[in-house]
């Protein structure tokens, strides 16, 4: 394996990070080979003294293992911003876990030549990262073993028995379509000419929505682990992402949004209230089967209205009625819809007597711009309207300037409060107003 090239970061000589600060008061007090005269940022100074001091040591150490030669990260990325505003993404190699104390840690056990996951194991391993908001870094290991760049994560999560790359993650996985993707597949962007520059690995964490157009990431991004709602397949470089899916998954019942059983889960997995996978495998069946006109968000995994009336209006394309059609799914429903039996829901008008949601008149509601307008950095007419009509709403609580027009962190908090007024979770309460938002907002 190449090893990533090290990239010194060269700013402006006035820089007043702690780093530039530290290593500024460094040259004036003791002279140096390596002194600031040589031009370069202080840091990587620094780093080249730990470079060579690393170098001596892997000499002395007999050098088993190469460990590529990395620079700190310049600064810090602005929190909640894609990681294509930030800076680049310089990662760590190949490496063995790392115990507590820094020595290698013992690999997970090994079945069928790869540590055995499932699903939902990968998204709760995820998970436990982001809960820790563990930092983003190429160099520290987390508790687990793990390093903590964006390879390290997906290392974790796939449960891989040592630090992989953007380089070598691939080995691991098999690839797949972007049709194909489900919780726990990883989409995966290596750049062959300069792996320290724009080269990333998310997990996929679902579909936020039946367009498929947007999808929940989990990822390792300076400043920490997050969770958030991206475009497909990413904000930069989108068409350079790859999906892949682990080679050692073991699929179960139980995995975030994709149980494979076949079995009705029962009725206690449905209706007001629940929240779970299977609501969402019902939802992308039932849009599958020609319900798609009944979902604005989802499907899934929140039981809502949508689900009712999608899984009724199936009912009464195959001549169900009164109890047969109440919009609950029971064993029969679950069997025609897994098994891809009877009729499809016929398109347009209403599935019955209890109707479609219940539609604004478009006049009433202006045009819908489209998601790129709520990006953050963008200015925009249509950011000031949506900030106007949120402060008329009583959602307007984080402003302190504005509303408007550029788009920024207060509008996305009171686009998420809103959001969650309406009873939404997860990816449909990400903070950025799609159709559904929109329409409600304005009624």
């Amino acid at each position: 394996m190449d090893a990533p090239v090290f990239e010194e970061f060269d700013p402006a000589s006035d820089c007043d990070c702690p780093g530039c600060v530290h290593w500024r008061r460094v040259a004036r007090s003791s002279p140096s080979s390596l002194s600031i005269g040589l031009g370069g940022h202080p840091a990587a100074h620094g780093a080249r003294r730990a470079l060579a001091l690393a170098a001596a040591a892997g000499t002395v150490l007999g050098g088993a293992h190469a460990v590529p030669a990395v620079a700190s990260t310049h600064g810090q990325a602005r929190p909640g911003l894609p990681a294509a505003d930030g800076p680049p993404t310089p990662q760590g190699g190949t490496s063995p876990l790392h115990g507590p104390t820094g020595s290698p840690g013992s690999p997970p056990a090994r079945v069928n030549g790869l540590p055995a996951t499932t699903r939902a194991a990968i998204i709760n391993r995820a998970k436990l990262w982001l809960a820790a908001k563990v930092p983003y870094s190429m160099s520290s290991y987390w508790a687990d073993g793990y390093r903590q760049d964006c390879s390290g994560f997906v290392s974790m999560a796939w449960n891989l028995g040592g630090n992989e790359w953007t380089g070598s993650l691939d080995k691991f996985g098999t690839r797949i379509t972007r049709e194909q993707l489900q919780p726990g597949d990883m989409l995966l962007f290596h750049n062959l000419a300069n792996p320290q520059k724009g080269s990333h690995v998310v997990i996929f964490g679902g579909w936020t929505d039946y367009t498929h157009s947007y999808y929940v990431a989990y990822e390792q991004t300076p400043p920490a682990t997050r969770r958030q709602s991206t475009p497909y397949a990413y904000w930069s470089n989108s068409a350079r992402y790859v999906p892949y899916r682990y080679k050692g998954l073991k699929e179960d019942s139980t995995a975030a949004g994709g149980p494979t059983s076949t079995k009705f889960p029962g009725a206690k997995s449905f209706g007001s209230g629940t929240d779970n996978p299977y609501v969402t495998r019902l939802g992308t069946m039932l849009v599958d089967r020609g319900g798609a006109r009944f979902y604005t968000t989802g499907p899934g995994p929140r039981w809502g209205e949508a689900d009712r009336l999608a899984t009724q209006a199936f009912q009464r394309a195959q001549g169900w009625t009164g109890a047969d059609a109440d919009g609950l799914p029971g064993p029969t429903t679950w069997a025609y819809l897994v098994g891809g039996k009877g009729k499809d829901i016929p398109a347009g008008g209403a599935p019955g007597p209890a109707g479609t949601p219940p539609k604004v008149p478009q006049s009433k509601v202006p045009q819908y711009p489209g998601r790129g307008v709520f990006r953050p950095g963008v200015s925009s007419d249509h950011v000031t309207r949506l900030g106007r009509q949120l402060v008329k709403k009583g959602f307007g609580k984080n402003y302190t300037k504005g509303p408007g027009p550029r788009w920024g962190e207060a509008d996305r908090r009171n686009v998420e409060a809103f959001q969650r007024s309406q009873g939404w979770r997860g990816g449909a309460a990400d903070g950025y107003p799609g159709p559904e938002t929109w329409r409600r907002l304005f009624s």
